[in-house]
């Protein structure tokens, strides 16, 4: 998704998260949602360069002994509680899996539990799949469940999953294979979420065995389609086909993770065939990757968006009417061509519209209708600050080389400043010490603002809404607002999908007003396969879904 790593999603503290790049749905929630549901289904940057919307990857034609895989970073650990970013939910969504399962068509379905079901609005009963077996041999009970989400819950492990059970009361085994979840009061999010890290199911005996070394070293004692093979620090990472799977057989028989830091690098792997593929392909990459006839350059859902993140409102941006300034200046066409390889569409939307795919048309069409223009208005820009006063005042933005995502958009920030009064000072940061921005509030110290790329964990708007709730873990300015507070709670406490996103309405319209983010564009989900393999979902479910087993050979007897 950009040039180097994109900053990760941090660890949800909020009922939680992580994003942006840190910062994964009911009885209801269970309803289809079409592949690629909801815009865009492409776009087009003002040069004409356009992209679409792949739907998925064509299916295999047989099996395949092994393939290599991209990654830009080395997981930290495995653990699944600890699991809140790319590289980590990209391997780990192949050897881990959930009660419930989000779709390559950002869909719900049932996962390690057979049927999720809802009694009374603050009770969740999963009833298990019989006969599941974990990688360690043992079988699955509710005492496993328990325990795994136990886990989450317990202080000692800091999870970064820990506050999508704020609302729980207890975890309770009710029969061999049922587990039962009562609630402190109506949650819609909770049963989304089961479907993300946050409702891994291991091995109680695996985990307790390992006791500190799980995840570093080691299996995972895990119930997925492979399981964690020799992991060559700072090199590579193996996952071999598990045989005793429950569900339909991997068509790889091994897959090999290799740790690619350098953007360049990648990208030259990927064109030698000294690694089949990979999601998160460097934006600058595009162009190469989809001219080189040694593969295909595909394009999905990512329910991400590319924001300026706002991280103080003590100086000038703490008037709405400078941070309205700014969004009418900035040059969002300009930047998705540049920044992001013109695959994404410019936006004034801090959420995404495929996000909204389970609306009626009516609630779809008003979440977006009433947003400010995405296009430029320097003339109003130039107004507004010279109405807030804030003509020649300073702010500091920070930037890195971490991926064009990034410097580039810091840079037309700056930019955007200058035509309308603005002094814009671009702070760099290392990129090791860019995640710091998300997780240290020392480390924004002196920063008004910096570009920050969100992704939904689960296919709805108040994923990223209630960032802006007052004391949330990404509303880095202090934010607060006791009409939108009390709005996340009621959305949260609705299960009915239309009736609650029609109350995420009224908060997409406030956040769009506000602006304690600025949004900037929409970006996808982009993959790149040679001609050796195919099957991968082109979504962002794979940080979810269980992606490597579809994978095979794109031809049928291809070698090895």
């Amino acid at each position: 998704m950009s040039t180097a790593p994109p900053p990760p999603r941090v660890p949800r503290r909020r009922r939680p998260i992580r994003t942006a790049l840190a910062a994964l749905i009911s009885a209801a929630v269970l309803t289809a949602l079409p592949a690629c549901a909801g815009p865009p289904r492409g776009g087009a940057d003002a040069t004409g360069a356009s992209y679409a919307l792949s739907a998925g990857t064509p299916a295999p034609r047989g099996e395949i002994d092994s393939f290599t895989w991209a990654v830009y970073a080395e997981p930290p650990t495995l653990d699944y509680t600890m699991a809140f970013d790319y590289p980590q939910n990209t391997i780990l969504s192949n050897v881990c899996e959930s009660l419930m399962r989000w779709t390559p068509a950002l869909t719900l379905e049932p996962g390690l539990a057979r049927r999720a079901s809802n009694p009374d609005p603050k009770t969740w009963v999963y009833d298990l799949r019989p006969g599941v077996r974990f990688h360690d041999g043992r079988t699955m009970t509710a005492d496993d469940v328990v325990f795994s989400l136990g886990r989450q819950t317990d202080p000692a492990n800091a999870a970064a999953w820990a506050q999508n059970f704020q609302n729980v009361a207890a975890i309770r085994k009710t029969g061999p294979l049922q587990v039962t979840v009562t609630l402190k009061k109506p949650d819609s999010q909770f049963p989304q979420y089961m479907a993300t890290a946050a409702g891994v199911v291991a091995s109680r005996a695996g985990v307790t065995a390992a006791g500190a070394d799980y995840g570093t070293t080691g299996g995972l004692a895990c119930t997925g389609p492979f399981t964690l093979g020799d992991w060559q620090k700072g090199q590579s990472l193996e996952l071999r086909r598990f045989d005793g799977y429950w569900g339909s057989r991997a068509k790889a028989g091994k897959v090999v993770f290799r740790f690619l830091t350098d953007p360049s690098a990648r990208t030259n792997a990927l064109l030698s065939g000294e690694v089949d593929g990979g999601y998160l392909i460097p934006t600058e990459s595009y162009g190469r990757l989809k001219d080189s006839g040694v593969g295909t350059l595909y394009f999905g859902e990512g329910l991400s968006t590319v924001n300026l993140g706002i991280t103080n409102m003590k100086g000038p941006l703490g008037d709405v009417r400078v941070r309205r300034a700014l969004s009418l200046a900035l040059d969002r066409a300009g930047f998705v061509k540049a920044g992001l390889g013109g695959a994404g569409t410019a936006t004034s939307s801090l959420t995404t519209r495929a996000a909204w795919a389970g609306a009626s048309p009516q609630v779809r069409e008003a979440a977006f209708a009433g947003l400010p223009p995405a296009g430029r208005d320097i003339e109003r820009a130039r107004a507004l600050v010279k109405e807030a006063g804030a003509t020649g005042r300073t702010l500091t933005v920070a930037t890195s080389s971490i991926g064009q995502d990034v410097s580039l958009l810091a840079t037309a920030v700056q930019a955007a400043g200058s035509e309308i009064g603005l002094k814009i000072i671009l702070k760099s940061v290392a990129p090791n010490a860019f995640t710091a921005l998300f997780t240290d509030p020392e480390a924004r110290e002196g920063i008004d603002a910096f570009p920050l790329t969100y992704y939904d964990s689960i296919t709805d708007p108040l994923d990223l809404l209630t960032n802006f709730r007052t004391g949330a873990y990404l509303n880095f300015a202090g934010y607060s607002d006791k009409r939108y507070d009390a709005l996340v709670e009621q959305a949260t406490a609705v299960y009915e999908k239309d009736r609650r996103l029609r109350i995420e309405n009224e908060l997409q319209q406030h956040a769009a007003a506000q602006l304690p983010w600025i949004p900037v564009a929409e970006w996808p989900t982009a993959l790149f396969l040679n001609k050796r393999i195919t099957g991968a979902p082109t979504t962002i479910a794979y940080m979810y879904h269980p992606w490597a087993a579809a994978v095979g050979a794109a031809q049928p007897g291809a070698a090895p």
